[in-house]
């Protein structure tokens, strides 16, 4: 048993079962990346509850401002957010730069959620 009662949980494994408080609860996540259904090309203009402070509107043509889009629309969206602005080809195409982009608890939110958006062995983790 251990020294602190029964029913304790050390801080490592606490830790590994709770969810971050930094990435979506899994609730928010859509059921499939096909539901992600976000415009393709274009300028996309966000919304001040997500684009708050700085650029606002993004020419999804310009990969750069697309991984930026990207970024916030993980990193301070909602279900809503993710379904209206985000494409689950290109979150899929673009995610090994992503992942390296948001935070630890978004990137092990999505890719515990989609199995395919985890790095392949040989590919660098982050």
């Amino acid at each position: 048993m251990d020294a602190y009662g029964p029913g304790h949980q050390h801080t490592a494994e606490r830790e590994a079962s709770a969810p971050s408080r930094w990435g979506p609860a899994s609730g928010q996540l859509p059921s499939s990346l096909v539901e992600l259904a976000g415009p393709t090309c274009g300028l996309v203009d966000l919304p001040l509850h997500l684009a708050w402070s700085g650029l606002r509107t993004f020419d999804l043509g310009d990969d750069k401002l697309l991984l930026g889009m990207y970024r916030i629309v993980l990193s301070t969206g909602l279900r809503d957010d993710y379904l209206q602005f985000l494409d689950g080809d290109l979150l899929a195409s673009h995610w090994p730069r992503l992942r390296k982009m948001v935070g630890r608890g978004v990137r092990t939110a999505w890719e515990d959620a989609f199995p395919p958006l985890r790095p392949r062995a040989g590919q660098a983790a982050a």
